[in-house]
């Protein structure tokens, strides 16, 4: 006689799902031939439309809840192959709303109780963790949009900021986006060093050239320049036509006569930039090349905004800034004149010679006026960047400063080039 024989079949069964009885889960008891012969009270709330499930098999109680057809499949395999399944999400709809379950189920094995050989499992109501799943999925993908959008729109202001910068100088620029300057109260009277310069007969040349060529010309003009202005710590108030006004001591400044120095050197670099660009000019079709006259001076101007609420410029007054246009007017060409204010302040370090005195259109009095030749130190000046150079057998120019590198690396493609065309040199 068996074991099993001695115990009553129903009670033993009864005994043996107990645990799961009061469960807050659908579970389920089934034979090995997948029929299902014990269920509990939550089975039937979880799932009214089935009704009495008892002797039903189960593979068809999950068609008729609607689970898909691969899932059941998968169902099937797993109990069959490895003895247990975890079907982690299954789509039910009950009582007309939508629903989510995991169905876990393993075989069970009794070696006194055959009749407890069989399959058991349940399904776990997980509507409530997946909504918030689905929640945090949603506001992560919005967070992700969120900051797509934000970097698109700060790639645009930085777009928009680079093509502003193009327009007003660096200083001018940074002030303004810093929030250093307060439109209200930017004005300021301040003693600074003036820089005008033109170009000899543009307007003749004006005249003669196609436009295409003359954008070009006035095109690298302007740019070399102003990078020279940059790198010397100029500020650059407005280009008018060929004209550049300058002025050094505001926002940022070194003390009047660093600033009169630092303004100096960057019209000396100015002069020998149009000399190595000669060549270029001649190419764009201007056959007697560009030359330039210039003129500084120092004195107190009033800086600031200036304009109406539609439209600002930040830029300078006062009589200085037109004595710095009056000595650029009266310069030969390639020449540079400062007013005797300026040379008081450089004389120490830079070599003039006496030009004239003159009293200047629209002033009272006469102005000493004085020729700049260059830096008394020889080191100042061999220390001076040049953009050109010239050998037994090679010349090289480099037409555009605002790139180095580049430059560079296009000599270094040239010198690639003709190592492959001249191998046995």
């Amino acid at each position: 006689m068996k074991v099993e024989d001695l115990f009553n079949q129903t009670n033993i069964v009864d005994l043996s799902f107990f645990n799961f009885r009061n469960a807050i889960t659908a579970a389920y008891f089934a034979n090995s031939d997948f029929e299902i012969l014990k269920i509990n009270e939550n089975f039937r709330k979880f799932f009214p439309v089935l009704g009495n499930v008892s002797n039903a098999y189960f593979p068809d109680v999950l068609e008729q809840l609607g689970v898909p057809g691969a899932q059941i499949e998968d169902w099937i395999s797993g109990i069959r192959e490895k003895g247990s399944v975890l079907i982690p999400q299954i789509q039910i709809t009950t009582n007309g709303a939508p629903r989510v379950y995991s169905l876990l189920s393993t075989c069970t094995t009794d070696d006194s109780f055959s009749y407890l050989n069989g399959i058991q499992g349940q399904f776990v109501d997980r509507t409530d963790e997946w909504n918030l799943r689905r929640e945090r999925e949603e506001l992560l993908e919005e967070k992700i949009r969120d900051r797509e959008i934000i970097e698109e729109k700060s790639q645009q202001l930085e777009r928009l900021a680079m093509r502003l910068a193009k327009y007003l100088s660096p200083q001018i620029y940074e002030s303004i986006f810093s929030g250093k300057q307060d439109e209200a109260s930017a004005t300021a009277r301040k003693n600074l060093t003036v820089f005008f310069s033109d170009i000899e007969q543009f307007t003749d040349l004006s005249d003669t050239l196609e436009p295409e060529r003359l954008a070009s010309v006035i095109n690298l003009y302007l740019s070399e320049m102003s990078s020279i202005a940059i790198e010397c710590g100029g500020t650059i108030d407005k280009f008018i036509g060929d004209a550049i006004l300058v002025f050094f001591g505001d926002p940022e400044t070194l003390g009047e006569d660093e600033d009169a120095l630092h303004c100096v050197e960057m019209a000396l670099r100015m002069n020998q930039r149009v000399t190595e660009l000669q060549s270029r000019w001649k190419k764009l079709g201007v056959p007697r090349g560009l030359k330039v006259r210039m003129g500084i001076t120092t004195g107190y101007c009033t800086v600031g905004n200036f304009g109406s609420e539609q439209r600002l410029e930040y830029t300078v007054l006062g009589s200085p800034v037109n004595l710095a246009a009056r000595l650029q007017g009266l310069a030969p060409p390639d020449a540079v004149l400062v007013s005797e204010t300026t040379y008081n302040l450089i004389k120490d370090q830079i070599e003039c010679e006496h030009f004239d005195e003159l009293t200047p259109k629209g002033f009272a009095r006469p102005v000493q006026i004085y020729r700049v030749k260059d830096f008394i130190s020889d080191q100042h000046r061999k220390g001076r960047r040049r953009l050109s150079r010239s050998g037994d057998r090679v010349e090289v120019n480099v037409i555009d400063s605002s790139d180095i590198r580049a430059a560079i690396e296009e000599l270094r493609r040239i010198q690639i080039e003709f190592e492959q065309q001249f191998p046995e040199q």
